[in-house]
């Protein structure tokens, strides 16, 4: 596999250098489009434009940035710790990077990494048709693809279409990880900008098989054959037992200007949210490891559905700033088709919560020389008791020099799994009424030519989390519970990258404090990375070469467990993982727009020791060869 790889790297290069004409590898200002008057756009005209109207454009660069961000989540996943198999969940190390919402959720977060939210989703504005392909290879037996195309039919009127794929058998038992994530996206403007409008649809499946982890660790620990074949561990489930989460959403977000020759006019503002979510597990044969069943087989489907409607009146003002006033509604259900009864024959655990919660709120922007604020202040109007105050302030020294703040205190109503949950699983049934969990969270960040810095502090109160209650080792028995005291959280994250001539080093530190009475939050005191890379050109600059050895680490600490039937992690106070080095070696390359990556991930697996863990029961994975490739298409 290892020589394969090899050859489609050389092969593709040189298939690429063959081409008549080669455009230079440096940044460009433009790109050219044939046709027959060899028209010219500028990048900055492929626009990339997030729900809160910040503007980014197609960027067809290779830094160390996209080296990172070349992964399951196209995304930087610092902070984050992989479990085995691409398409898995994440272990959190860096809880800065949670983000809070004061209405209910669905839950079964271990289940979301992957799920693109409402605001997750980008929005296009392209002079001339754009086409991204992205492919990495897997574990086993498979292939992740992510396809999408974009186009304006006219000045004013944007389509996109995108499908993201993945199937991995994984070198465990039970272990295939199956995904697709189909989205089609549009917007729109008048001329005359009076009437802006964003849509989009995304259908979504996250499936996993389900192997519990490694039932003797002192197997893989050892690792002497047979052993390391991964194949031959015994695993706690391997009757294809699988999770699955899926959903669908529809998502417009309009506004209207009431009067287009005057800049203080008055806006009108829409914007509706109607999802639909089920998760499911499904288990051929109830196992002990989570106690009694009701039946020899287990197989629970909850289902949600949410619809969101948010109008409101916009004023802009050159002197004062900007001033929104608005109302939501927020209408939920969550059900299962069963109920649980008590012997007497009374309701234990019921088969649905549902409501409506209506608020209001107000938002003020200011915007006035290098200082840009918000301020929003939302309640509700009915009885759930949901507040939010959420202000930042930046300041843009110069273009290099930026530094921002922000403060947010919430009433947050709990997520819906913590007060309703049923399973085949006598254990895991229950019906709570926990109270708010109350939230105040400062931080501040600063992006500088010297380096980037950020720190958070965080106060909770009344959170809410999963323990396992089991005296038994061989048993998992969760439950939801709110915890009494306050938590009070501390992050510092600063990052520096050096550049020597073709040498560069880049930097990431993560230094993380919690104050408690009792181990609830648990994170690792550091988290580093680290990156050695050279870069250069070659073929009179045809091809841009960078090479390079990452570093990722994180201390010991009592990390949360996975756990399959819930969709979620629990706190666990019996076994450490941490402390180990994950070294990957990666050579990636440049051809106009196609970014070509190989990379040797933790090739340091069987010369530093087999205790590396995603978990307590998930061991991360042993040394492998990837092949991965991005090409952007103008036309």
């Amino acid at each position: 596999m290892k020589h394969l790889f090899l050859t489609v790297f050389f092969f593709c290069s040189l298939s690429m250098l063959g081409q008549e004409q080669l455009d230079t590898i440096k940044p460009r200002k433009s790109l050219r489009v044939s046709d027959e008057k060899k028209h010219v756009a500028p990048i900055n005209q492929y626009k990339i434009i997030s729900l809160e109207k910040d503007t980014t454009y197609v960027d067809t660069s290779l830094t160390i940035k996209k080296e990172y961000a070349l992964n399951y989540l196209r995304k930087d996943i610092f902070g984050l710790m992989p479990f085995a198999n691409e398409g898995q969940t994440y272990n959190t190390l860096d809880y800065g990077l949670t983000s809070y919402n004061a209405y209910p959720e669905f839950g079964f977060k271990a289940k979301h990494f992957a799920y693109m939210r409402a605001e997750d989703i980008k929005y296009y504005s392209m002079p001339t048709p754009m086409t991204e392909l992205y492919y990495k290879s897997v574990m086993e037996q498979g292939q992740n693809l992510d396809a999408f195309l974009s186009l304006n039919t006219s000045k004013n009127f944007n389509m996109s279409v995108g499908y993201k794929g993945l199937r991995s058998l994984g070198k465990y038992v039970n272990q295939l990880s199956s995904t697709g994530n189909f989205r089609f996206i549009t917007s729109y403007h008048t001329t005359d900008n009076r009437y802006n409008l964003k849509m989009h649809f995304a259908v979504q499946d996250i499936l996993n098989h389900e192997n519990g982890g490694v039932k003797n660790l002192s197997d893989f620990e050892n690792s002497i054959p047979p052993y390391d074949d991964r194949a031959r561990l015994d695993v706690y489930f391997s009757d294809d037992t699988k999770s699955s989460l899926e959903g669908k959403r529809i998502f417009i977000d309009h506004s209207f200007r009431l009067n287009k020759d005057n800049p203080n006019s008055l806006v009108f503002l829409h914007q509706l949210n109607y999802e639909y979510k089920f998760f499911n597990y499904a288990q051929p044969t109830a196992n002990e490891r989570f106690g009694s069943a009701y039946s020899s087989s287990v197989n629970n489907k909850t289902r949600f559905n949410s619809i969101y409607n948010k109008i409101g009146v916009a004023y802009s003002n050159q002197l004062f700033g900007d001033f929104q006033f608005y109302l939501e509604e927020y209408k939920y259900n969550y059900f299962y088709n069963n109920t649980v009864l008590n012997s007497d024959g009374t309701i234990a655990v019921p088969n649905a919560q549902n409501d409506k919660i209506d608020s209001y709120g107000a938002q003020y922007s200011y915007y006035k020389g290098k200082w840009k604020g918000t301020l929003l202040l939302s309640n509700s109007i009915t009885d759930q008791s949901l507040a939010k105050v959420d202000g930042t302030v930046r300041y843009t020294l110069d273009e290099k020099n930026i530094f921002s703040f922000r403060f947010q205190t919430m009433n947050k109503l709990p997520d819906l799994n913590y007060n309703l949950y049923q399973s085949g699983y006598i254990a895991y049934n229950w019906k709570n009424n926990f109270k708010n969990e109350k939230i105040k969270n400062f931080e501040f960040e600063a992006k500088t030519k010297w380096f980037d810095a950020a720190a958070k502090y965080t106060i909770l109160d009344d959170h809410l989390y999963f323990v396992n209650n089991s005296q038994n080792e061989t048993q998992i028995l969760v439950t939801p519970t709110q915890y009494n005291n306050t938590i009070n959280y501390f992050s510092a994250r600063i990052g520096r990258e050096f550049k020597v001539g073709k040498f560069g080093l880049d930097n990431t530190f993560l230094y993380q404090k919690v104050e408690q009475s009792d181990r609830i939050l648990n994170v690792p005191e550091l988290v580093a990375r680290n990156t050695l890379y050279f870069n250069d050109y070659y073929f009179s600059k045809a091809l841009y070469l960078q090479m390079g050895v990452t570093l990722n680490y994180f201390s010991k600490y009592y990390a949360n467990d996975y756990h399959p039937l819930l969709g979620e992690f629990y706190i666990q106070e019996k076994k450490q993982i941490g402390n180990f080095p994950l070294l990957d070696f990666f050579i990636n390359a440049k051809i106009r727009q196609t970014r070509i990556y190989l990379k040797a991930e933790h090739f340091n697996s069987s010369f530093t020791g087999y205790n590396f863990y995603s978990d307590t029961n998930n061991p991360y994975h042993d040394f492998m060869i990837r092949f991965g490739l991005v090409w952007n298409f103008f036309s």
